[in-house]
């Protein structure tokens, strides 16, 4: 059996289809560690995961629209905190000794650390802007991203001429979506769309199920992290407008009650929702998100239209693809009225269409194979990758 080394920021979305992974690869009897901030990781990972730290620190909040909130994120998080942890990581790497490492695209220290140490290692691409080179038509913006790149490589001491953009492993690149959420542009090669990762995560006593209304239509609100200042505006306008759907509609809303208003009695509000229980259970109608890749794709894989209202990122593109699929309709986050946006979750929760696209897409999603498809990429990675060039000593 192998051992891995999943390599992750502090940030759940990108955690939670990683940890379906390595349930399916502990099951099958490999050893897996995580490595990361152990503050964010531990609480959703539980009590037995095997946790090696790297540490932790505050970082700039992201901000922005379009390309000055692609600058944001790298340079006031991933940038920093690749700088931060490519030491400790290396640490782990050696203590740990993996036979091949899984790493986030937003975590490029484990790319780095990967081919110091001559390993073999796949990243995961936690959205649909990470799966090909899609500034290439930008040339200024490529260049910007390929400057901070060689700077980290630099950094951490690797030879220029064996450069590798460390976003992109050239044996594996997982990508927990489809095509119907990635469009028809071809992908490298070692790009493998093995669709949404659906795993049982950590319960949630907390969340109160008896509130749940049967004899209404159920919406999940669910914003992400991304919305900064606007996400009050936002919430204030989503309350409205589920009001004006009528009484038959029940809001069950994911974010920090500061960020709302005040809320009617059978609304359901939660700091952090158990969104894939919810799903699995039946107990949602629609799904009014952000457009992120993780809720569109759990959502479509259990048969649930979408109203989405993009940030930034991806998520524009991804909220596209729901519409041009027929699985959900797309508003502007900013300026949607709340008298617009009511007609908008009417639609999708009167229609079948849009319904019967949701079942029809995620069908197709699924089919990519999920955590088991995953795991069996990683297996052959392994057993491909014995010819390393910088062995570990």
């Amino acid at each position: 059996m192998s051992r891995f080394l999943l390599v992750v920021p502090p940030l759940t979305g990108h955690v939670n289809p990683i940890a379906g992974i390595a349930r399916e690869l502990t099951a099958r009897g490999h050893e897996v560690a995580w490595t990361g901030t152990e503050s964010v990781l531990r609480p959703l990972l539980g009590p037995d995961a095997q946790v090696l730290g790297t540490g932790t620190r505050a970082f700039r909040a992201q901000g922005g629209q379009g390309l000055a909130a692609l600058r944001s994120l790298w340079e006031g998080f991933i940038v920093p905190y690749a700088r931060f942890t490519t030491k400790p990581l290396d640490a782990v790497v050696r203590e740990y000794r993996p036979d091949a490492l899984l790493v986030d695209q937003h975590t490029p220290a484990g790319a780095l650390v990967a081919h110091r140490h001559g390993l073999p290692w796949a990243s995961l691409a936690p959205g649909a802007m990470e799966l090909g080179r899609p500034f290439r038509a930008l040339p200024q913006v490529e260049a910007w991203m390929t400057g901070l790149l060689r700077g980290l490589w630099q950094r951490a001491g690797l030879p220029e001429h064996e450069y590798t953009d460390p976003r992109f492993s050239p044996a594996l690149v997982l990508a927990p979506t489809g095509r119907a959420l990635t469009g028809a542009a071809p992908l490298p090669a070692q790009v493998a769309l093995v669709g949404p990762v659906l795993a049982e995560r950590p319960a949630d006593p907390a969340f109160p199920w008896e509130r749940l209304d049967p004899g209404r239509r159920r919406v999940l609100v669910t914003m992400g992290t991304l919305a900064g200042g606007l996400g009050a505006d936002f919430h204030a306008r989503a309350v409205r407008a589920l009001a004006l759907c009528g009484d038959d509609v029940q809001p069950v809303i994911a974010a920090p009650h500061t960020l709302l208003p005040e809320l009617p009695g059978h609304a359901v509000a939660v700091d952090r929702a158990p969104v894939l229980e919810l799903m699995a259970r039946g107990a949602l109608d629609a799904v009014l998100c952000h457009g992120g890749m993780n809720t569109v794709g759990e959502a479509l894989a259990h048969g649930l239209p979408l109203v989405t209202a993009p940030i930034r990122h991806d998520q524009p593109f991804v909220a596209a693809q729901v519409a041009a699929a027929g699985a959900g309709l797309k508003v502007p986050f900013a300026r949607v009225t709340a008298e617009r946006l009511a007609a908008r979750l009417r639609t999708v929760l009167d229609s079948g269409t849009h319904r019967e696209a949701a079942a029809r897409v995620g069908a197709a999603l699924l089919a990519g194979g999920g955590a088991v498809a995953a795991a069996d990429r990683l297996e052959t990675l392994v057993a491909g990758g014995t010819d390393r060039q910088n062995p570990l000593v």
